[in-house]
């Protein structure tokens, strides 16, 4: 079976920054697709926000099995027409993977029904990812642990709901903690909240963050259940 991915970035800062230029001179959803090309099974295109409809149009999600988001600064600048279509297919069975500064975003804000905010600190400070859950599919091929030498540090409280299933947890040099790996289901489809990823560092060049987002695709491109009627039947049984 062939998962079709759509990996949607803001690219607004891999274009006008130098230090994101520096580590990801593709673009950041370049970078992610690469990652995902290397997997069987999963046939990768890419998309971007000044694109023709923010590159999500109705006929670029109806191809879409699992929609990869990375954002950051131009959140608000998504359209209401375009979270509204995407938010109908994560309902009616599309995955939906989202990506460190996502959290923000407005389709992932809508989802979880919450602010999503978070503690936070550039300082570029060593994270050690935990799997928890070692029996998902997402960890599947993950060590026990694993370290970033430099990441960006999020930290508790992150105002999510309860996640479905915790499957990844960091820790980070200064101290703080952060569910790092939310499994959701909204509707039909499946979503993955995964933490790592700062623009300023190699995150998505690393291979077993790549590992983590190839399986959280694997996963959330299968939707779950059959999709539900809603009408004005008849009555099953007599009424009289």
């Amino acid at each position: 079976m062939t998962i079709r991915v759509t990996v949607w970035n803001e690219a607004r800062q891999d274009r006008s920054d130098d230090a994101v230029r520096a580590v990801y001179p593709d673009g950041i959803n370049a970078a992610i697709a690469a990652g995902l090309r290397e997997e069987d099974g999963l046939l990768v295109r890419t998309a971007t926000l000044d694109e023709p409809d923010q590159g999500l149009s109705a006929a670029v999600l109806a191809e879409t099995d699992v929609l990869v988001w990375w954002g950051h600064v131009a959140h608000n600048e998504v359209t209401d027409e375009v979270v509204d279509r995407v938010h109908a297919r994560v309902l009616d069975g599309m995955g939906l993977v989202v990506l460190h500064s996502a959290h923000f975003s407005r389709i992932f804000r809508r989802l979880m029904g919450t602010t999503c905010a978070l503690k936070w600190r550039e300082a570029g400070e060593r994270e050690r990812i935990w799997v928890v859950d070692p029996g998902h599919p997402i960890a599947e091929g993950l060590p026990e642990s694993f370290v970033l030498d430099h990441e960006e540090m999020y930290g508790e409280h992150f105002d999510v709901p309860a996640p479905d299933r915790l499957v990844l947890v960091s820790w980070f040099q200064g101290g703080e903690v952060f569910r790092s790996g939310c499994c959701y289901q909204r509707g039909r489809g499946r979503i993955f909240y995964f933490r790592p990823g700062h623009e300023t560092h190699p995150t998505y060049h690393q291979p077993l963050v790549r590992r983590v987002i190839a399986n959280a695709a694997r996963w959330a491109g299968m939707p779950s259940g059959s999709a539900p009627s809603y009408s004005n039947p008849p009555p099953l049984e007599p009424l009289g």
